[in-house]
Order: C-alpha cells, then structure tokens, then sequence
C-alpha cells in the first residue's frame, strides 16, 4: 500500500497569500479607511460637490459619476462631476466620511449624509440616531474644538477599525 502526501505547508502558504493579495487589493488601493459598504459609493450616492458648494445634500446620479482613491462619486451633473474631478480632495469628506463627532472622541460611526454642516470649505458628516444627533453636540460643546480632536485621532487611528 502507498502512502499519499496529503499537504505541502510552502505550497498551502503560498496559495493563502495569493487568496489574501487578491481579496484586498482594493482595500490596499486605499489611502486610508472611507466610510461605505460594499458597493464602495461614497456619501450613499450623494453629490460632494453639492455639500461644498450648494450647502445641500443632493443624490447624485449614476450617469455622473468619477472614481477616486478606490471610491465612487455620484453628481448631479456633468459640470459637478468635472469639478470634483479637477480637484478631488477639495471635495472629499473629512476623516473618510465618517461621522466628524465621533472621529473626535476617538470612533467611527456610519454618518446620515443629510446631517451635515460645511466649515471653512470642508465637509463634514455626522451620526444621526435614536440617542441623539451628532451634530448638535458637536456645535454645543465646540465644533473647532472638536475638529482639532478629530484632526488628531485620524492621524492615528488605525486604517481599518471600525466601531
């Protein structure tokens, strides 16, 4: 009777890293840590260009729409999809767009993307939920005091832990 080699640990090795290269590459693609699903549609199809520059929420439409960063962007038309193409970063959300209060207590809550509030040109996003809304809080206890926060956790929280 001959004896079968059943496993060669090199080779399953091998073939789980190239499984995990594969599944995350477009998480690696990512600069750092957004707030989507699985679709990877920023803002749940609302245009940033809106936000910045109509100071609404607005659903974009999938015929207007750019990748960026490993992410899709809805607009609401072309002129809005050339704008944020000619500069993206202008019209990304603050800390991955996720909510602006919680990245400043050191969380990452999913925002509603109609709780919104526009600062100095940049768009930041809140949690909105049965306990209370985010935004409120944020302005009551001191937005700038808040955004110095929140500048300060994103540079060191980690790129992919979500509470």
């Amino acid at each position: 009777m001959k004896t079968m080699k059943t496993s060669n640990p090199k080779k399953w090795l091998a073939l789980a890293l190239g499984l995990l290269l594969i599944g995350t590459g477009s998480i690696l693609a990512q600069s750092h840590s957004y707030s989507t699903d699985d679709s990877m549609i920023a803002l749940e199809g609302y245009s940033p260009v809106s936000y910045i520059e109509q100071g609404k929420a607005q659903m974009g439409k999938k015929a207007f729409k750019t990748t960026y960063d490993g992410i899709t962007y809805y607009f609401v038309n072309p002129e809005q999809q050339k704008q944020f193409q000619s500069n993206p970063k202008k019209y990304q959300p603050q800390y991955g767009g996720w909510c602006a209060y919680a990245v400043s207590l050191g969380g990452k809550f999913r925002p509603n993307p109609k709780s919104f509030r526009v600062v100095d040109g940049k768009l930041y996003l809140f949690t909105v939920n049965l306990e209370g809304d985010f935004v409120k809080a944020w302005e009551k206890e001191g937005k700038d005091k808040h955004i110095a926060q929140a500048d300060q956790n994103w540079k060191s929280m980690g790129k992919f832990k979500t509470f």
